[in-house]
């Protein structure tokens, strides 16, 4: 049987694929060659990260086709209710990067806290000829340690970014629809643990009380923070999203952000992904990534190995 991973996959997804007998193929297909690639090469499952759609034209246009899988947590580039209704397989890796995205989330508040994201686009122009100006201009500096983190969207994700944020010593507020509480153990080098219960509360109060504010949802139909919940936010807030592109309304934040009621945001996912706003990638309070949450190499392996395994329970 044969896998086209058309946005890659690593090593040891390839390893465990090909120990069970699947043929695993790297070949980098460009979208519109896709239909046809797989038909004449009758593929059987097509992994895929967040560049490759898989929408119904090539659902119907492949009946080679047995299952359909994405590397990570998100799936709006696969028409996954259609796909199923058509008999085939979906899956991902809801867990294997959440630890990844936390670790961004809380690179973007670290940078955005000591304007690490602004020093280092200056330096390396100014640095010599206004070392004593650039020192003043960056020694406002705050600390993490006491502050409270809000977040919105208590899954899996949500719960790694609370266990740094209490490990750091932050307080942690958190509203989802969907969970009343979670339970969050701390696992330390030592074998020690730490547990911590936190109750959900209204997404208005989350607003009200944190100082930094992190977004951990799936893609939505309308803005989870827009003019309306900035406005509800402290003043000098800093806000990040790693979550996805149209969550955050950028027009909103940019407002928000030359009034000061935010005092920074850091961006790893966009409303106009792979061509975000200029206005974004050229502000001066704004700490940007290009989509790479998942993008280590621990994640990279938890999630070749889980898809490959779940292949083979499904396709062997």
């Amino acid at each position: 049987m044969k896998v086209l991973a058309n946005d890659g996959v690593s090593q040891s997804g390839i390893d465990a694929l090909k120990n069970n007998g699947f043929e695993v193929i790297t070949t980098k297909v460009a979208q519109e060659q896709l239909i046809d690639y797989i038909n004449e090469n009758q593929i059987d499952a097509l992994l895929v990260r967040s560049a490759t759609k898989v929408r119904k034209d090539l659902i119907d246009a492949c009946p080679s086709l047995k299952l359909i899988g994405r590397g990570g947590v998100g799936m709006d580039n696969i028409d996954v209710d259609y796909a199923k209704e058509k008999g085939l397989h979906v899956i991902n890796t809801p867990a294997a990067s959440s630890a990844s995205v936390a670790e961004l989330v809380f690179g973007h508040l670290y940078g955005g806290v000591r304007s690490l994201y602004d020093a280092n686009r200056n330096m390396p122009l100014e640095g010599e000829s206004k070392f004593p100006q650039l020192k003043k201009a960056y020694a406002g500096g705050i600390e993490l340690r006491g502050k409270t983190l809000g977040i919105i969207g208590i899954g899996r994700i949500g719960q790694e970014t609370a266990k740094i944020a209490l490990g750091v010593g932050m307080k942690v507020v958190a509203f989802d629809p969907f969970i009343e509480d979670v339970n969050i153990e701390l696992s330390f080098y030592d074998g020690q643990k730490a547990n911590f219960n936190i109750k959900t509360i209204s997404k208005e109060e989350v607003l009200k009380q944190a100082d930094f504010i992190t977004v951990h949802v799936p893609a939505q139909k309308e803005y989870v923070l827009g003019k309306t919940e900035f406005e509800m936010m402290k003043k000098g807030v800093g806000v990040v999203n790693a979550a996805r592109g149209g969550v955050i309304d950028e027009v909103a934040l940019i407002e928000a952000l030359d009034t000061e009621k935010v005092a920074f945001a850091g961006l790893d996912v966009f409303e106009n992904e792979p061509k975000p706003a200029v206005k974004l990638l050229m502000h001066p309070k704004i700490s940007l990534t290009p989509h790479i949450g998942a993008a280590t190499g621990e994640a990279q392996d938890r999630i070749g190995v889980e898809l490959a395994d779940q292949i083979t329970k499904l396709l062997k």
